[in-house]
């Protein structure tokens, strides 16, 4: 069965341009399909109106409906990274690409989309049954940008990240 649930993101006429960026970041991808508006629609006739892509294993469709609906932090993308060198690959690339950063692991692209650059392993720090371990990992990711968890468990144990 095809994903039940496709993510619709809206863009101002960036939609092909997105679609192929984040196949680019993430080395695995295509577009799936791509419609363009006919005459009388409200875009401009035969330029893109939708795109649909897949990008590391999901699909998602990018709309070129114009400027009125801009993205907000309200909704993101989780990105589940296998190691702290994956985390920094996304990083360096998103930023470096005229993305800003955040705090606690959120960054925005250079669309405004908002994204959470997760490392493995961060969960079990904040779960951990010790609940001053947990305080002082939550304490310490609170201070950062881009997520470190080998910072995070570090903090976790009481040494403190700098």
């Amino acid at each position: 069965m095809a994903q039940k649930i496709v993510p619709s993101l809206w863009f101002d006429m960036q939609a092909e341009e997105a679609a192929l960026y984040y196949i680019d970041v993430f080395g695995d991808g295509r577009i799936v399909s791509t419609a363009r508006y006919p005459e009388g629609a409200p875009g401009p006739a035969g330029e893109v109106m939708s795109v649909e892509f897949e990008v590391a294993g999901m699909r998602l469709d990018g709309i070129n409906g114009g400027p009125q609906f801009p993205f907000t932090e309200a909704v993101s993308l989780q990105v589940k990274c296998a190691d702290q060198a994956e985390v920094d690959r996304l990083w360096d690339r998103f930023v470096g690409d005229g993305g800003e950063e955040g705090q606690c692991g959120w960054l925005k692209d250079r669309y405004g989309l908002s994204w959470q650059i997760i490392p493995e392993g961060m969960d079990e720090v904040f779960a951990d049954p010790d609940p001053a371990r947990a305080q002082r990992a939550v304490q310490a990711m609170l201070g950062m940008t881009r997520l470190d968890v080998a910072a995070l468990r570090a903090a976790a144990d009481g040494v403190p990240v700098g």
